[in-house]
């Protein structure tokens, strides 16, 4: 079974992602993603839909579904237990949020909401603990990433940046 996962994964092809040749040719930064991102001040530059005390909302870059957010503290940290109830429970209240925003402005039917704590668990930035809230709908899992080994994102991060800043500015 894994070694069929593997060669699945090796065959995966984007149709259109043009969002991604940034990635793809600038230099990489140093230090943390998310310390960078939480430090910049253009907010909607960087994809960064709100702010709480303690954390902070932005878009996946490279989502797996349109509005593919996620949340994270400013503390610099890969452990959850290294968050003091206070930041907890700003961050819970900011995935709160994030799922109201994402149901008022993409309407979706259901969402996966967790954390990969670990290089092992799947994390990406395995040293800034961050939480990824993906809306989901009926049917998003079509015959493309089945049969072509493709994921399609339908909507532009720069529209989905737009209205979930407007949503959130009208949580307040």
């Amino acid at each position: 079974m894994l070694k069929k996962n593997q060669e699945k994964i090796s065959r995966n092809r984007a149709l259109w992602a043009p969002w991604r040749i940034k990635y793809i040719l600038e230099e990489k930064e140093e230090g943390c993603l998310f310390c960078r991102k939480a430090k910049m001040g253009d907010d909607a530059a960087n994809h960064i839909i709100a702010r709480s005390k303690h954390s902070f909302t932005l878009l996946n870059i490279f989502p797996y579904n349109s509005g593919h957010l996620m949340v994270a503290p400013y503390r610099h940290t890969a452990e959850l237990e290294n968050l003091p109830e206070e930041e907890i429970s700003d961050l819970m209240i900011l995935v709160q949020k994030s799922v109201r925003a994402l149901k008022r402005t993409l309407e979706p039917e259901g969402f996966n909401v967790g954390l990969n704590l670990g290089k092992s668990a799947g994390a990406g930035v395995i040293d800034h603990l961050h939480i990824h809230i993906v809306p989901r709908w009926q049917g998003d899992t079509n015959f493309m990433p089945v049969v072509a080994d493709t994921d399609i994102i339908p909507q532009s991060l720069e529209e989905t940046c737009r209205l979930l800043r407007g949503a959130f500015a009208s949580l307040e």
